[in-house]
Order: structure tokens, then sequence, then C-alpha cells
């Protein structure tokens, strides 16, 4: 399948493509836009304001597709709020170890300047995230 979402990605993007190919369609191909109205008939569009898989109230993309997909792997939940602390910073969950995805991310972001090789790059954090709070 076909994913879409906006350019210079950060936290939540990058957290969703890993979702997306981790528990969702583990083929997927992802294309970056600049202008929600490029995005493709034949894509989903995650993280772009207007459609399902984006921000909702006051959670981030990744709670939402979390949330919609029913997932429940250990270590998943806690991660959203990881994800969530990084890509708000509003303080709804206690979660302190959110500043290092955040800079990690931000500095792969600005080392690579491609958006699919962050996604790349940034996949074995989310790895290695979701095993440590899978055995907290």
């Amino acid at each position: 399948m076909r994913w879409v979402t906006r350019a210079r990605c950060h936290v939540d993007r990058t957290a969703c493509a890993w979702l997306i190919r981790r528990f969702i369609d583990p083929r997927a191909e992802f294309s970056f836009v600049t202008d929600p109205a490029d995005v493709p008939a034949d894509a989903t569009a995650f993280d772009i304001p207007g459609y399902p898989f984006s921000h909702h109230g006051t959670d981030t993309t990744f709670e939402v597709m979390v949330r919609t997909h029913s997932l429940a792997e250990p270590g998943v939940r806690r991660l959203a709020e990881v994800v969530h602390e990084a890509d708000l910073e509003d303080e709804r969950f206690d979660a302190p170890e959110a500043v290092g995805p955040s800079a990690i991310v931000s500095g792969l972001g600005e080392l690579l300047g491609d958006d699919q090789q962050l996604l790349d790059a940034t996949a074995p954090l989310y790895d290695a995230l979701l095993v440590r709070f899978s055995s907290a």
C-alpha cells in the first residue's frame, strides 16, 4: 500500500511510518508532500490535517493509529506516550525519555536531509524503545 505524509518528518511521522511497517502494512511504501493538496488519490495519508490518520483532539497521529488498529502489543502504549510527549511537549504523560527521540530524530533529519533515509534510520530507534518498554 502507498502511504503519504508531510515532508520534513519529525517524531510523530517517523514513529507512524515505523508503526505502519511493523504492525499494519509490512510492505508499505512512503512518499512525502509539501502541499496537502498534492496527496495522491491512491495513497493513505497520515499526519496531514483533515485526514483520518492525523491529530485528533489531544492525541498524536501515532496514538490515533494505535487506537484505530487496536494495537495492544506489549510496550506500544508506553511508546505512544513517549511519541506524544516528544511531539507535543504538553506534559500529558510522565515521559522523560521523550527528549531523546526528539533530539535524535531532529539531528538525523538535519544530517540526512532526506525523509526516506530518515524513516530507515529511525526504525531501529523505535524497535529498541519497543523492546525496552515491553520488558519494563
